[in-house]
């Protein structure tokens, strides 16, 4: 008999205020994002921008864009919304797209429309895609759901994609090439230009992932003549994703895939005409799609408006440059590649990043981690310029504290240790019951991950560090987690 979960269905329904009470305490150890604690996850322009979106949403709150003769306000805003994107990311009149719940299903759904565009054009029946090693997982998900193949490439010393080492992997089974704008981990732009030349050269479609940077790099651009061209101006790009609700400030989950003409977005869509509940067509991943994400990225968009993008490009622009200066003056410390925009990879000389990252971890700084190469990730917002000075100053504290030898640091090199010498001397199937009674009764969620970054390079190198992952998921997906 299976085990019944700790969380019972509720009887009685709990009294409105008893419902937000306990949200506020579930909030409690959540990242302070409003003062600027965190470097990920949240980008926050404001309240008076943050408070006019939410308005926005929740006056189409109830509403589905499931049916578009339903809501002609929704189907009028998201319309409204593609054709401003379009022009702002270098589109003409031809370049259209859709509206999606984020970037995972704009990349999903260019990926889906490669595919089925070869199927139709080239009778390709085993088709592959050529990426950089730098681009998001999120097109190896894309592969993984839709049957594809994913070739990747590595990216030079510059981290930035290698143009003329892509077009080697060409064959007849290629139909798209994949370009950065930029790429997540170091926060610099793929030779675009190269790419999609070659991509047009052998008649292939080339997808520019511009979801970080598709609302940022158009208004720095303006600021700065000399950044890469990255959008449509750029001959052979045939499409783009773009995230709204991260630069640019709508709310969650708002994101364009666009095409270069309509006829390449028709491969997007999936139609079924034999439901006996009628004929079903749908634009993208998502049937129900809420009205409130459609408000607030059409709101976000037409409050802040250029004028109010560029102001927020040079805030954020300017918080980036007193970080950088001040990391110059850490010699313990390095970025890694030449950032194009608002994002810093943080790197260590003679010093283990991920203890630096536990320190700051602990002095309350929401910070991701990364691997090859070993980093801490830093997304800046404006709502860092209030945080910035506070955060230099702990992270000169945090340096001094990570090269210090602790019990923490002693713990942390015991237990790579210990992985490395049983996964040496355990046969396979005993180190697998390892990694998931390791992974059980880890500290999901808690402030220091060095020992477990410590482990990654020899766990991938033994293949076991996926199965430990999944289990690390499945972990944090649990109610008592």
């Amino acid at each position: 008999m299976s085990k019944k979960s700790k969380i019972g269905f509720p009887q009685k329904g709990m009294s409105r205020g008893e419902v937000l009470d306990k949200i506020k305490a579930f909030k409690k150890d959540d990242a302070d994002w409003r003062a600027g604690r965190n470097f990920a996850y949240v980008y926050y322009a404001g309240d008076e921008i943050l408070d006019t979106i939410k308005e926005a949403f929740n006056l189409c709150f109830s509403e589905n864009a499931l049916n578009p003769t339903a809501f002609p306000s929704l189907r009028r805003m998201e319309a409204e919304v593609i054709a401003m994107s379009a022009n702002l990311l270098g589109g003409g009149a031809e370049v259209t797209g859709s509206l999606t719940s984020g970037g995972t299903e704009s990349i999903l759904m260019a990926v889906k429309t490669a595919r089925r565009w070869a199927e139709k054009h080239k009778d390709i029946k085993q088709p592959e895609i050529i990426l950089p090693s730098t681009a998001h997982p999120a097109f190896h998900k894309a592969c993984y759901y839709f049957g594809l193949k994913a070739v990747v490439i590595p990216v030079g010393t510059d981290f930035r994609a290698q143009a003329e080492l892509m077009a080697t992997a060409i064959n007849e089974n290629t139909v798209l090439m994949v370009a950065s704008a930029p790429s997540y981990p170091q926060g610099v732009i793929d030779p675009i230009s190269g790419i999609a030349a070659i991509a047009k050269k052998h008649d292939l479609l080339c997808h520019v992932d511009a979801c970080v940077g598709g609302f940022f790099l158009p208004f720095l651009k303006e600021l700065n003549s000399e950044l890469l061209a990255f959008d449509f101006s750029v001959e052979g790009v045939t499409s783009i994703s773009a995230d709204i609700h991260k630069y640019g400030y709508a709310a969650k989950g708002a994101s364009v895939v666009l095409y270069k003409n309509a006829a390449l977005r028709k491969h997007q869509f999936y139609v079924y005409t034999e439901w006996s509940g009628g004929i079903y067509g749908s634009p993208a991943i998502s049937g129900t799609r809420p009205g409130g994400a459609i408000a607030g990225a059409w709101a976000a968009m037409k409050h802040i408006g250029r004028e109010g993008y560029l102001q927020l490009v040079q805030r954020t622009m300017a918080v980036r440059a007193k970080l950088m200066e001040a990391i110059d003056e850490i010699p313990e410390l390095k970025i890694f590649g030449q950032p194009d925009m608002s994002i810093v990879c943080l790197g260590a000389n003679d010093l283990d990043i991920y203890e630096l990252g536990d320190e700051l971890s602990v002095m309350g700084w929401l910070i991701d981690r990364q691997q090859n190469p070993a980093s801490l990730h830093l997304t800046l917002t404006p709502a860092h310029e209030k945080s910035i000075d506070a955060f230099i100053m702990d992270l000169h504290k945090a340096v001094q504290k990570a090269k210090k030898l602790s019990l923490n640091k002693l713990s942390n090199k015991l237990q790579v240790q210990t992985v490395k010498g049983l996964s040496k001397v355990l046969p396979d199937h005993l180190f697998e019951k390892f990694q998931k009674f390791a992974a059980k009764y880890s500290d999901v969620g808690g402030k220091r991950s060095a020992a477990m970054y410590g482990m990654m390079g020899d766990l991938q190198a033994s293949g076991n560090l996926d199965e430990m992952i999944l289990e690390f998921l499945d972990k944090l997906m649990r109610e008592d987690a």
